[in-house]
């Protein structure tokens, strides 16, 4: 628009210095030419058929601007003398608007090296939500809203929330967080056909997660041996646990209940097909099954064994939880990171587990 302006300055400038060697006579022979010919324009055309460019209105207004409202209803002109004045109105509101509009409306935009890191991650993780990227993020010490992770994912054209699926839990689990554990078997099955079952156990108010052991055959003495196992860890780590939530899975014998009830410990049977009042323990047994076991070939059961506890150090040294303010079971969050220097240069190293199945992120030494 300023170029077309300009150009239509320059022109009627020129156009302008034409004028003045010509006498009043040829002068008025052609203004009474021009306002036969405007005559002419608006017999066929009609007022309401003239269309004038932005740059039209702007260089009328300003021209005829300075002239009375009188003489302006005495010239000839394809428009109507009070359209002049409202262009006239409507260019020093646009010029008044553009001298008071803020060099920088809303909030400041998010460090570019702080972008970079959030694509990286979502790159490297293409099965992480928004929530989980921001949760790693709260981990590295960067403060900065979930909202603008989602914001940042949109505007690059990638889903802010892949493969994700939302749940009611039941409220009364989060009301005895404090004293309840939650236990259950998993199944899955090797290259050479073997099914194997898991046994684990978590924490619902630290999240931390007890891989209990791994086999073939989950006889009765079996599982009573994993829950002495169980009963002496949870003593040698202080751990005050009052009930124990469990399904009514027959591999479950009588012996088990007995030894939790001779440490204090209340087995509580969750309802048939209701899994949602052992909501922790399934939802962890999907992180499972989603982030090690669908993308984990296992050859055997030493192998499983091998994944399963390096999985469970990362689930309890590094992956952050939403329910606990992205904290992790054994680490707190790190202090935000406010030196604007460092932030700007951010150096993060990635640590891989189990040949990259894993990834940890944390800041260089």
């Amino acid at each position: 628009m300023l170029l077309r302006l300009a150009y239509l300055a320059v022109s009627n400038t020129f156009a302008a210095l034409r004028l003045l060697p010509m006498s009043d006579r040829d002068k008025d022979a052609e203004i009474l030419a021009l306002r036969h010919q405007v005559t002419v324009l608006q017999r066929q055309l009609g007022p309401d058929k003239v269309r004038l460019t932005a740059e039209d209105r702007v260089f009328a207004a300003a021209l005829l601007q300075p002239l009375p409202r009188e003489v302006l209803r005495r010239l000839r002109l394809i428009v109507r003398p009070d359209t002049i004045l409202r262009w006239h109105r409507d260019l020093m509101k646009r010029r008044h608007a553009s001298a008071c509009k803020p060099k920088r409306p809303g909030r400041p935009p998010t460090v570019r090296s702080i972008r970079r890191l959030i694509l990286r991650l979502v790159h490297e993780n293409p099965s992480w939500g928004y929530r989980r990227i921001h949760g790693e993020l709260a981990t590295l010490g960067i403060k900065i809203a979930a909202s603008t992770v989602w914001e940042i994912l949109k505007q690059e054209d990638i889903d802010p929330a892949p493969d994700r699926a939302s749940t009611t839990w039941a409220d009364f689990l989060r009301s005895q967080a404090d004293a309840l554990l939650a236990i259950d078997f998993i199944e899955t099955v090797t290259l050479t056909g073997q099914r194997q079952y898991i046994l684990a156990a978590i924490e619902h108010t630290t999240r931390r997660i007890r891989v209990l052991g791994t086999t073939a055959h989950p006889t009765a003495a079996w599982v009573t041996q994993t829950a002495k196992n169980l009963t002496m860890d949870l003593e040698d780590a202080g751990a005050t646990v009052a009930y124990l939530i469990r399904d009514r899975d027959a591999k479950f014998p009588a012996l088990f209940d007995q030894v939790l009830a001779d440490s204090g410990i209340t087995v509580v049977l969750s309802g048939v097909r209701i899994p949602r009042m052992n909501s922790i323990m399934e939802r962890w047994v999907q992180t499972c099954r989603h982030e090690l076991l669908d993308r984990t070939l296992i050859w055997n059961e030493n192998h499983l064994r091998h994944a399963l506890r390096e999985f469970e150090t990362h689930h309890n040294g590094h992956r952050p939880h939403q329910a606990m303010e992205q904290t992790t079971p054994l680490h707190a969050t790190p202090e935000p990171i406010t030196d604007p220097d460092r932030i700007t240069h951010l150096d993060i190293r990635r640590h891989d587990r189990l040949g990259g199945t894993l990834h940890e992120y944390q800041h260089t030494a």
